[in-house]
């Protein structure tokens, strides 16, 4: 289903879109649905589109040669999946799919790229955007290494709910074990333990968090780090609500 809206405030990037780059964007952008696993950019095929999640979360994931996966990077409400044309390329080393169904903004690449040389704010917002993105891979590389999986997966969770402005969200075990790059029984084990502590409660698919707090304090230093890195480009997240 593909409809129109008037209001980019869902999207911390597109919502600086003013005057007659916020026409452009509305004029030659469109609203597209995300389902689970939809794919999103296939590594080194010409990106013909930038997305800019509205609700939906993307995720960027390594893949081995043997199938395996690991996420690499989370794009939600805060970004924009376009940062290898910002970078100046037209393709993608890595795969990119939707982790969590909802709408996003699609634009032409060409348009994306329009809008960044004629909107000094519409670039600075971007560069910012690259930045914390930059530093968020280095630290998420550094969390899977030396941080359990107990605690990895707290911060993942809470993650996706800061980027879905929510506590509740579809997923499965087998999921989870992909984005974490972990053994799905370790996975099992580890949202197991954190549903016994209260922390949140898992059933036919869908994740709810019950305490963040204690989340937040179950999860590595690296929640805390990745988030102050985007600073108010993450300021959709009070959206989201303590229980």
């Amino acid at each position: 289903m593909v409809t129109k809206i008037t209001d980019f405030s869902g999207n911390a990037i597109l919502s600086c879109l003013k005057g007659k780059e916020r026409a452009l964007a509305l004029q030659e952008g469109e609203v597209v649905d995300f389902s689970v696993r939809q794919s999103v950019y296939q590594p080194e095929e010409h990106i013909n589109e930038a997305y800019f999640p509205l609700g939906a979360i993307l995720s960027v994931v390594a893949r081995m040669k043997d199938g395996a996966m690991i996420e690499i990077g989370t794009i939600g409400r805060e970004g924009t999946s376009a940062l290898p044309l910002v970078m100046g390329s037209d393709t993608s080393a890595n795969e990119s799919f939707c982790q969590v169904p909802g709408k996003a903004w699609k634009m032409p690449a060409a348009t994306f790229r329009s809008l960044v040389s004629s909107s000094k704010l519409f670039r600075s917002f971007l560069n910012r955007y690259l930045q914390a993105y930059v530093n968020m891979v280095g630290q998420l590389a550094a969390c899977n290494r030396l941080h359990s999986v107990y605690e990895r997966c707290a911060r993942w969770l809470l993650m996706t709910g800061d980027r879905v402005g929510g506590n509740e969200f579809p997923l499965t075990h087998e999921f989870l074990s992909i984005m974490l790059g972990s053994r799905r029984s370790g996975v099992t084990v580890a949202a197991a333990m954190l549903q016994k502590a209260g922390f949140i409660h898992y059933e036919h698919g869908k994740i709810t968090i019950l305490d963040r707090k204690g989340l937040e304090a179950t999860t590595c230093e690296c929640y805390k780090i990745t988030t102050e890195q985007f600073g108010d480009l993450l300021s959709l997240r009070p959206a989201v609500k303590d229980n």
